[in-house]
C-alpha cells in the first residue's frame, strides 16, 4: 500500500466517523443510562439494552449466558455476554474487541446524575462513561466505519461485550474462551486515547474472618474479642505493606506491589464484646511476582499474627486471583498499528506502557491470545474521575479513539 493510498483510506474512515459522531454520542448515552452496578450485579437489563441498540443499527447479536448457579456462586444476580461477529473479507485474522459494561456503584458527591449521560462543556458524565462504557461506542463505530468504507479487507472483527469484570471476568471473557464460543487470533481491550497498554498488575483479594466469643461489655474478660485480635492482624498486614515498597517492577509504568484493607464488618452491638469480624484485602502483584507464592506468604503473615488465645480462630478465603498481563508474541502487530494510526490522527506518537490496574485483558493473555489495551479516555484515570463522583469523558477523546481504532483495524486486516 502506498502512502497516498493510506492517507486516502484514513480520510475515508475519518469522514464516516465525523458524519456519524452525533449518533455515536447518542449511542453511548443510552449505554450509560442503564445502571449496571456490580455489586449487586444484576446486569441483564444493561445487556438487553446494549443488544437492542446494536440490533437497531443492523448487527446480529448473540446472547451467551453462563450457568445461573455459577453466577450466584460469584455473588451476582444475572450475567449475559454479547457477541457480534462481522466478517470483512476472506481469510485473515479474527480480532476480538472486548469491553465490559458492569461498573462499581456510583457513591455520593455527584453534581451530574450518574445515569443521565449529561453533556456539559464537551464532557459526558455518568458512571462507567470512562471505564469502560465509552468503548462500547468506540469499538462499535470503528467497526461500522470499516464496514462502510469499502476497503479491501481480509479477516473478521468480533465484539465481546461482557458484564462481570468488577468480579473478575471469569463469567465473561474467561467463560467465552473456555467454552470455545470465540477463538480470536488477536484482541483489543478498553483503554485510554494517549497510550497503548501492553501489561498490567495482577490482583489477589482475600476475605479474612476472625472469630472469638461474645460477652457482656461489663465483663469483657469472659469473652474473646475478635476485633482486638483483628487489630493485631491488620497491624501485621500494614507492616508487610510497607515492606512491599522496597520491591520495584522492571516493567515501564508499574511501580511497587501494594496491599490495602478495603472493607471491615463485625461486632454485634456497642455493649457486646464482638465475637466475629471480617475484613477484605486487596494485594496488587507486579508482573515479576508468583501469585501462588504471594498468597502463601500473606496467609503466613495472617496466621502468624493471630494472638495465641484460646477461643480465637481465623479463616482466610480467596475472593479473586487475577494474574498479571504479560505481553505475548504477536502483540507487537497491535502496538505498531495503533501507534501508527494515533500518530496520523493526533500528529504525535503515543507510548506503549503498563498500568498498575488489572483488567479482563489478562484472560485473553492466559488463553494465549495477544492483547493490548486502547480506547477512549484521558491521559490518566484520575482525570476521568473513574470510579469516583462525576466520572466523565471528554467527547473529543472518544472521536480520537474511534478514528485511531478504525485505522488500526484497517491496517491489521489489510490483505497480505
Amino acid at each position: 500500500m502506498t502512502t497516498s493510498d493510506s492517507i486516502a483510506q484514513g480520510a475515508a474512515l475519518d469522514h464516516w466517523i465525523e458524519a456519524h459522531f452525533d449518533e455515536e454520542i447518542a449511542f453511548l448515552r443510552e449505554i450509560v443510562r442503564v445502571p449496571s452496578d456490580t455489586p449487586p450485579g444484576d446486569n441483564l437489563p444493561a445487556a438487553d439494552r446494549a443488544a437492542m441498540l446494536l440490533e437497531d443499527i443492523g448487527f446480529v447479536v448473540e446472547r451467551h449466558a453462563p450457568p445461573q448457579a455459577a453466577v450466584a456462586d460469584a455473588g451476582m444476580r444475572s450475567v449475559v455476554n454479547l457477541v457480534v461477529r462481522q466478517r470483512l473479507g476472506a481469510g485473515g485474522p479474527v480480532i476480538a474487541l472486548n469491553v465490559h459494561g458492569d461498573v462499581v456503584p456510583p457513591g455520593e458527591g455527584w453534581t451530574q446524575g450518574p445515569y443521565g449521560g449529561a453533556v456539559v462543556d464537551g464532557r459526558m458524565y455518568g458512571r462507567g462513561v470512562a471505564v469502560s462504557k465509552s468503548d462500547f461506542a468506540t469499538y462499535t463505530f470503528a467497526l461500522r466505519a470499516l464496514m462502510a468504507s469499502g476497503l479491501p479487507l481480509s479477516g473478521a472483527i468480533e465484539l465481546h461485550l461482557t458484564y462481570d469484570e468488577e468480579f473478575g471476568g471469569l463469567l465473561g471473557p474467561a467463560w467465552l474462551l473456555s467454552e470455545e464460543i470465540s477463538k480470536p487470533d488477536l484482541a483489543l481491550g478498553p483503554g485510554f486515547s494517549y497510550a497503548v497498554v501492553t501489561a498490567h498488575n495482577g490482583c489477589l483479594q482475600l476475605a479474612v474472618s476472625i472469630r472469638g466469643r461474645s460477652a457482656h461489655a461489663g465483663m469483657p474478660e469472659t469473652g474473646v474479642d475478635a476485633i482486638r485480635a483483628a487489630h493485631v492482624v491488620m497491624a501485621a498486614i500494614y507492616a508487610d505493606a510497607e515492606q512491599l515498597q522496597k520491591q520495584r517492577s522492571q516493567v515501564e509504568g508499574i511501580g511497587s506491589p501494594t496491599l490495602n484493607i478495603g472493607l471491615i464488618e463485625g461486632g454485634i452491638n456497642t455493649n457486646v464484646v464482638p465475637d466475629r469480624v471480617t475484613f477484605k484485602l486487596d494485594r496488587r502483584m507486579i508482573p515479576e511476582e508468583d501469585p501462588v507464592a504471594v498468597e502463601a506468604a500473606l496467609r503466613k503473615v495472617i496466621a502468624g499474627a493471630l494472638p495465641k488465645q484460646q477461643g480465637l480462630s481465623v479463616d482466610v478465603k480467596q475472593l479473586l486471583l487475577a494474574r498479571a498481563l504479560k505481553p505475548l508474541p504477536g502483540h507487537e502487530r497491535l502496538v505498531e498499528a495503533l501507534q501508527a494510526a494515533a500518530s496520523d490522527v493526533m500528529g504525535s506518537p503515543i507510548t506503549a506502557t503498563a498500568t498498575p490496574l488489572y483488567t479482563d485483558a489478562r484472560l485473553y493473555g492466559e488463553a494465549g491470545i495477544p492483547i493490548v489495551l486502547y480506547g477512549a479516555g484521558p491521559r490518566s484515570i484520575l482525570e476521568a474521575n473513574a470510579k469516583r463522583a462525576d466520572e466523565n469523558l471528554v467527547l473529543e477523546d472518544l472521536r480520537i479513539a474511534t478514528r485511531v481504532v478504525a485505522r488500526a483495524l484497517a491496517t491489521l486486516l489489510a490483505p497480505r
